[in-house]
């Protein structure tokens, strides 16, 4: 049974990619093939008698392997499979035994191939054009081609019946136009197309290292284009709400920045004053303002900071709600950890948080849980990453008076009190967890006549963020 070849098709119908996977490495093999061909420093070619015809710069598969090995410092092994990967990408090709695409380490001889049947070249090999070449070898062999190209021939007369007229008249006029050159440069260029075609169109059962899978009809990529292209021109979001939004996060965190607004005491960077380092250490033991107005951003900016984390995580204890938040943690040093310690890790978060009747059981929905139980059977660094986010809005949503409290209670408060020693304040703590008075109007009533410094500013940050 013949062979089935590509369908013929135009070739502006058939998607190819830009980059094929092998480009990077066949741009690392043209620069050697460069070199290789340097008339001071490449390798020494000369004429040799092929039958009865003189062919010039031919060389020996040995004295390229030894080049390579003496131009990568590698072994002769080494080298000799270097130089068939640039026999079988069509760089070289042999001259007596041109099916064989391998470089041997003999007196075994090759020349190199012309760029313009590079591989980087990217002009496509069509049917066409091999069906154009395999009818000029028919006239020139008279009937006499190898099985495997009578196979192809026979299948491309049959596949292009409707212009075997125009394909048998132009082979006939490259025949023509081949024959009046020099034999020798005959033979050199008969040589070149058979290697390229050998390449292009492999015989049967026979591996072709530029084969990188069947060519498309369509372009997979054609609606994603025609997505983005529509994108471009119609907006998915207001320009305003966008900006709007931008502008809104710079004012939040602009004063934030140590080089966007100036900071106490100094900025390290432009002062050489590591004071403010010191006072925003990951654990320090009083937090500045800055760092605990940050806190109320968001829940995220809480738990990224670790002296939050650990002043929120008393206060969850408190509470008796601080599983969510240990599981989080959990899941953070999964992730984080070392691969060594995976399994064990796994294994604990399972028998501490999820496996029925645990002790730190977490309430998270029935799908979210078969998914992570499931996932836990072969752990990675994210398999706790559906349960961890589910888990993460829980505190987000579902909690934002707890919070709310937090940030007030036990870290505001106690923040100002520890500056300003606030009398009134620290005394009505007690009164404020015991009648659960609303707590902005309880703020209000303190603070009413704020003093002059820093703090004033502090407390109507407090209020406006509870608002």
């Amino acid at each position: 049974m013949l062979p089935r070849l590509k369908t013929i098709i135009p070739a502006a119908r058939i998607h190819r990619p830009s980059v094929a996977p092998h480009d990077p490495c066949l741009l690392n093999l043209e620069a050697i093939v460069v070199e290789m061909q340097d008339p001071k420093n490449g390798v020494k070619g000369a004429e040799q008698k092929l039958n009865v015809t003189v062919i010039p710069h031919v060389i020996a598969g040995k004295d390229i392997i030894m080049w390579i090995a003496n131009k990568m410092n590698t072994t002769p092994e080494e080298a000799q499979v270097f130089g068939t990967m640039l026999v079988t990408y069509g760089y070289i090709y042999p001259l007596q035994n041109h099916r064989k695409l391998v470089m041997s380490n003999d007196t075994s001889l090759y020349r190199f191939q012309t760029p313009y049947y590079w591989p980087t070249q990217k002009w496509v090999a069509e049917d066409s054009d091999y069906a154009i070449y395999l009818a000029k070898r028919n006239i020139r062999k008279k009937g006499m081609l190898e099985p495997y190209e009578q196979a192809h021939y026979n299948h491309l007369h049959e596949w292009l019946n409707h212009k075997w007229d125009f394909i048998v008249m132009q082979a006939t006029e490259q025949y023509k136009a081949n024959k009046e050159r020099k034999k020798p440069d005959r033979v050199v260029f008969d040589c070149q197309e058979r290697a390229y075609w050998m390449v292009n169109r492999p015989p049967r059962h026979t591996h072709s290292a530029l084969d990188c899978g069947p060519d498309r009809l369509i372009n997979p990529n054609a609606d994603e284009n025609m997505f983005y292209q529509q994108a471009i021109m119609r907006s998915k979001v207001k320009s305003s709400v966008s900006l709007g939004a931008l502008v809104k996060y710079i004012t939040t965190y602009k004063n934030h920045d140590s080089f966007l607004a100036p900071c106490l005491p100094s900025n390290p960077w432009q002062t050489d004053n590591d004071t403010y380092w010191t006072l925003n250490m990951r654990r320090v033991e009083v937090p500045t303002k800055m760092r605990v107005e940050r806190w109320s951003f968001s829940l995220f900016e809480l738990l990224s900071d670790l002296r939050g984390r650990d002043d929120f995580k008393l206060f969850l204890k408190k509470e008796f709600s601080g599983e969510n938040l240990a599981f989080w943690e959990a899941a953070e040093e999964l992730k984080w950890g070392t691969a060594s310690s995976m399994s064990t890790k796994a294994e604990t978060i399972f028998k501490t948080f999820l496996a029925p009747g645990a002790p730190r059981w977490i309430n998270i929905d029935g799908r979210t849980m078969g998914l992570t139980v499931k996932g836990l059977e072969h752990p990675h660094r994210y398999v706790l990453e559906a349960a961890q986010t589910h888990v993460f809005m829980l505190m987000k949503k579902v909690c934002p008076c707890i919070l709310k409290e937090y940030i007030v209670l036990h870290v505001y408060l106690y923040m100002y009190t520890y500056t300003y020693n606030t009398k009134h304040i620290k005394d009505h703590w007690g009164t404020l967890q015991k009648n659960k008075k609303p707590i902005k109007s309880l703020m209000s009533k303190h603070l009413k006549k704020p003093p002059a410094e820093p703090g004033s500013v502090w407390a109507a940050i407090c209020l406006d963020r509870l608002g």
